[in-house]
């Protein structure tokens, strides 16, 4: 068992919480019980996930999206209020880490998705930035747009969608997890095979063709499982906790 606090002031300092401006306060959202012996991760905290934690008599849940979003409604109404006191009469606490779980060179949704799929890091997708949300690499053997296409349906348990801006081989791609499709100049700019991120916007398909570059969406939630579990794993084995992640299907 750990104290809440403490168990914060670790995620906070281990991600870097203070570097980063976000969309969303980072950190602790909700405060519940000050002490945690069996956490739940996730990838949102959306009323099922909650439900099952407290299913599992959790003292803490963890996820990448929480609460409280830039221009969102204020008042705690409706879904707001039901979740918010699921968390109270349970008397769980609700961490959320947005960009910091997105970036960490070691636990990072983009880091993961790469282990995951055996893809290879040599930079960033920004160049400059040392905190890129996104990152480049290559694959370790060159394949069509179709076969790449079958190893991120093979490894993420859904099928891509492939706008095939190009017939030439993948060998370098660049990748940002979640909903990240405004990057695809940025990933043009590198000089990348293909470009992968969770969602598509109708702008997308038309810029995956003129730039002559392999696009994937692969899906919001499927992209960015792998951060939070690999989160919650180090946590349980650090501080000698339980952890569960809890997979809410989410087809977008």
């Amino acid at each position: 068992m750990i104290e809440r606090t403490a168990l914060v002031q670790y995620c906070d300092e281990l991600l870097e919480k203070q570097a980063f401006q976000d969309y969303c306060p980072n950190g602790l959202q909700v405060e519940g019980t000050p002490r945690i012996q069996r956490i739940v991760t996730g990838v949102t905290a959306s009323q099922a996930l909650l439900d099952a934690a407290a299913e599992r008599q959790a003292q803490l849940v963890l996820v990448h999206h929480g609460y409280f979003w830039k221009g969102e409604p204020l008042p705690i109404t409706g879904m707001r209020y039901r979740r918010i006191k699921t968390l109270l009469d349970n008397e769980m606490s609700l961490l959320a880490y947005h960009l910091p779980l997105d970036v960490h060179a070691e636990l990072g949704n983009n880091v993961q998705l790469a282990r995951l799929l055996g893809w290879e890091i040599d930079g960033g997708l920004e160049l400059g930035n040392p905190r890129s949300v996104g990152l480049a690499g290559r694959v370790r053997q060159a394949c069509s747009g179709e076969a790449f296409a079958r190893s991120l349906e093979q490894g993420l348990g859904r099928a891509p969608l492939h706008i095939a801006g190009s017939d030439r081989p993948i060998r370098r791609i660049a990748w940002c997890t979640g909903g990240a499709q405004g990057y695809i100049e940025k990933a043009v700019a590198l000089g990348v095979d293909a470009y992968i991120t969770g969602e598509v916007s109708e702008p997308t398909v038309h810029a995956a063709r003129e730039h002559g570059i392999h696009f994937f969406a692969a899906g919001h939630h499927a992209t960015e499982r792998y951060g939070v579990k690999a989160l919650g794993e180090h946590l349980a084995e650090r501080f000698g906790i339980e952890h569960e992640f809890v997979d809410i299907d989410n087809p977008a």
